[in-house]
């Protein structure tokens, strides 16, 4: 099982970044795939998620209206577009995958690095 994350880097606040989970291994048509977040000193948060049919997604109130997640069950990819970031946005990104949502940490990748200056 693999999850591949990619598309963090350095970027000015206000800009926009999109990250992309690459996913292989395992059913993917069959999980959800969510995206977590984590900086330093903080808690690991769960940012968004997707269900396995794309019908229900979540966000964490922080980021609704800036963030959008999508899936392309054709390539095993999860998306997760980032705009109007802040610099509070900063944090390792880490996409994981599970059966529901609310149980999407079966499967984790490695994470991507997201640093937004002021």
């Amino acid at each position: 099982v693999q999850l591949v994350e990619s598309g963090g880097g350095l970027v000015q606040a206000g800009g926009s970044l999109r990250l992309s989970c690459a996913c292989s291994g395992f059913t993917f048509d069959n999980y959800a795939i969510a995206w977590f977040r984590q900086a330093p000193g903080k808690e690991r948060e769960r940012v968004s998620c997707i269900s396995s049919s794309g019908g229900s997604i979540i966000y964490v109130d922080s980021v609704k209206g800036r963030f959008t997640i999508s899936r392309e069950n054709a390539k095993n990819t999860v998306y997760l577009q980032m705009n109007s970031l802040k610099s509070e946005d900063t944090a390792v990104y880490l996409c994981a995958a599970g059966s529901f949502c609310a149980r999407a940490t079966r499967y984790w990748g490695q994470g991507t690095q997201v640093t937004v200056s002021s």
